[in-house]
């Protein structure tokens, strides 16, 4: 399997996690608990199996970028949270350093 769709799944599955752990409200609510436990297992599973062909730190880097930026939509557009203008121009620019790893770094595996 495409070892940029792995960490795609890697990163959807922690984004899921994540958003769990918000509604889980500390742990207290089973189903969301639950979802976060699910959510980060099969997000670590991928992401050791994308470390199998992507370098560390690239892998770390995208992983962690792409899943700021969702995370923030989501709580922007579900929880309701505010994103100001330096938080939107952050984003912005994790967005553009996935992009340059991406599109211009040879440590990356395409």
């Amino acid at each position: 399997m495409n070892s940029w769709l792995l960490l795609a799944i890697a990163i959807v599955a922690e984004v899921i996690a994540t958003s769990a752990l918000k509604a889980s409200e500390g742990f207290s609510r089973l189903w969301p608990s639950v979802l976060v436990v699910t959510g980060y297992a099969v997000s670590f599973y991928f992401l050791a199996l994308t470390l199998k062909t992507i370098p560390v730190g690239i892998t770390y880097a995208v992983w962690a970028g792409v899943g700021i930026v969702l995370i923030s939509l989501i709580g922007w557009v579900v929880f309701e949270q505010k994103l100001d203008w330096p938080a939107l121009l952050g984003i912005a620019l994790i967005i553009a350093g996935v992009l340059v790893i991406h599109l211009f770094s040879k440590s990356a595996a395409h």
